[in-house]
C-alpha cells in the first residue's frame, strides 16, 4: 500500500484557497539570477558558498558560518561535532520538528524533553532544571515560530551545571532578543533556508559559532567526512563523518535573499504584532504571547490558541474553516509534539534498544504525552499557518482578523 508522504515547499500549498498573501511564488531577490549565472558561467569554479558564509557571518556578527544543504543537516553536524558519548543526554523542547532531534538520535545521544512553559510554545529555565541529571551534556533550545526562548536564565542555569547551550534558530532568522540576534545567544546555532522559511532558498541551512575549534570540527566531521589527507596515500577516514555541503546554486539564492532579509524581517515583525493586537480583541481567541525581551519578532509561523469551551466546534474544525475561508495552510500542529510524532523513541526505550540499554543509558526512559502536560494542552488548542510573510500589509492583517472573527462568531456557543 502506497503511503502519503509529507510535502514541502510550494507543493505543500498547492490548491489551498487564499484571500491573504501566500509565500509562493517567493520573492527571490534582485541579484538572484546574476549570482546563479555567475555559478554557471564560471563552470562551477566560483566560490559562491564561501561568499555566502562570509556575508551571513558578517550580517549576524559572528566569526564562523558553515553552510549546509538544509536545517536538519545543520543540527546533525552540530550533534556530531560535540564530543559527547553514546547514552549522554541532551535536553530539548518537546514542541519542535523531527529535524531538531534527528542528529541526536543518529549520534546515539538520548533526547530528554523538558515541558514547555504553561500557555506558551517554548521551554524555559524553570522547566529545564528538573530534567538535568548526571548524563546531561547540553541544552538544545528551539525558538519555535520565531519566538525566542528567554536565554539569559537558561545560560545561567547551564553555567551552574557546566552544560553546553545551543540553538535551533531555524524559525527565527534575524529575530532579536534584548538587542542580540537569535543564533548568537549560545555556543552555536543552526539556521534554515528551506523554501518555506523566512529567508527561503530552494533548500539550505547553516551553523554559526564564535568557537574556532568547534567550527573546524564541524567542517571536518560534517563536510570532509572525517577524512584527513595522508601523503602518498590520500584520504584517510579517521572518524565517521558526513558530506553536508551546501551547493553553490543554493548559496547563490541565499546570498541574494540575504541582501533583503533585514527589511523583510522588520516588516514581518510589524505585521505580526498588528495581527496579534487585532486577534486579541476576539473573545475566545488568543495570539501567541510575545515576550517583552523580544525586540524583533521574526515570525515564520503565525499562531493562536482558542478556548474550546467557548465554541461548538473542535480546534481542528475551527482551523479547517479558517483554511476554507481563505487563510492558506491554517491547521493544527499536533505533530510538533515529538513524543507523539516520533513513536520509535518510546518503542526503543521500552525495548532497551541501544543506547537505551543499560549501560550506556543511566536510567530507564519513557516518552508519552502525559509526561509533557503543558505542551500537550497547548498543542490541542493551537492553530497556526506557516504562510505569514513579508507580503502582508495592514489590510491583509485586518482581513485575516476578520476571517478569524467570522469563524469564531459562527461557532460560538450561545
Amino acid at each position: 500500500m502506497k503511503k502519503e508522504r509529507a510535502k514541502y515547499g510550494a507543493a505543500a500549498f498547492e490548491g489551498k484557497a487564499k484571500r491573504v498573501p501566500n509565500l509562493f511564488p517567493r520573492i527571490m531577490g534582485e541579484n538572484c539570477l546574476r549570482y546563479l549565472e555567475e555559478v554557471v558561467a564560471s563552470g562551477l569554479t566560483v566560490d559562491m558558498v564561501g561568499r555566502f558564509e562570509k556575508a551571513f557571518a558578517r550580517e549576524l556578527g559572528v566569526k564562523h558560518c558553515i553552510a549546509t544543504p538544509g536545517c536538519t543537516p545543520a543540527l546533525a553536524t552540530l550533534a556530531a561535532a560535540f564530543d559527547f558519548e553514546p547514552g549522554d543526554e541532551i535536553i530539548v523542547s518537546p514542541v519542535t520538528d523531527y529535524g531538531t532531534i534527528q542528529g541526536l538520535v543518529r549520534e546515539n545521544y538520548i533526547p530528554v524533553f523538558a515541558d514547555t512553559e504553561p500557555g506558551t510554545v517554548n521551554l524555559n529555565a524553570g522547566t529545564i532544571e528538573p530534567c538535568i541529571g548526571d548524563r546531561t551534556r547540553a541544552i538544545l533550545v528551539v525558538h519555535k515560530t520565531g519566538i525566542i526562548c528567554d536565554m539569559d536564565p537558561i545560560n545561567d542555569l547551564a553555567r551552574e551545571h557546566d552544560l553546553i547551550v545551543y540553538e535551533d534558530a531555524c524559525q527565527a532568522v534575524f529575530g532579536e532578543y534584548k538587542g542580540r540576534y537569535a543564533g548568537t545567544l549560545s555556543k552555536a546555532a543552526g539556521f534554515s533556508f528551506d523554501a518555506e522559511k523566512t529567508m527561503g532558498s530552494d533548500v539550505g541551512g547553516c551553523v554559526v559559532t564564535e568557537d574556532d575549534e568547534l567550527a573546524e570540527r564541524i567542517r571536518f566531521i560534517g563536510q570532509s567526512r572525517g577524512a584527513e589527507m595522508e601523503p602518498h596515500f590520500g584520504r584517510k577516514h579517521v572518524e565517521p563523518g558526513y558530506a553536508y555541503r551546501m551547493p553553490h546554486c543554493t548559496a547563490a539564492i541565499c546570498l541574494a535573499q540575504l541582501e533583503d532579509i533585514r527589511d523583510h524581517v522588520r516588516k514581518i515583525d510589524r505585521m505580526a504584532r498588528l495581527l496579534s493586537d487585532l486577534i486579541e480583541e476576539i473573545p475566545g481567541v488568543r495570539p501567541l504571547p510575545l515576550p517583552d525581551y523580544m525586540n524583533v519578532y521574526s515570525c515564520w509561523m503565525f499562531g493562536m490558541s482558542i478556548e474550546p469551551g467557548d465554541f461548538a466546534c473542535t480546534p481542528e474544525e475551527f482551523a479547517d474553516q479558517l483554511s476554507r475561508a481563505g487563510i492558506p495552510g491554517a491547521g493544527q500542529g499536533k505533530y510538533y509534539l515529538m513524543p507523539s510524532a516520533c513513536t520509535f523513541l518510546d518503542r526503543n526505550a521500552r525495548e532497551n534498544v541501544y543506547p537505551y540499554s543499560i549501560p550506556p543509558a543511566g536510567r530507564e526512559y519513557r516518552y508519552t504525552d502525559e509526561m509533557y502536560p503543558n505542551a500537550k494542552s497547548f498543542l490541542e488548542r493551537f492553530i497556526r499557518w506557516s504562510t505569514f510573510c513579508e507580503r502582508y500589509e495592514p489590510e491583509h492583517c485586518q482581513m485575516a482578523a476578520d476571517i478569524i472573527r467570522t469563524v469564531a462568531d459562527e461557532n460560538r456557543k450561545s
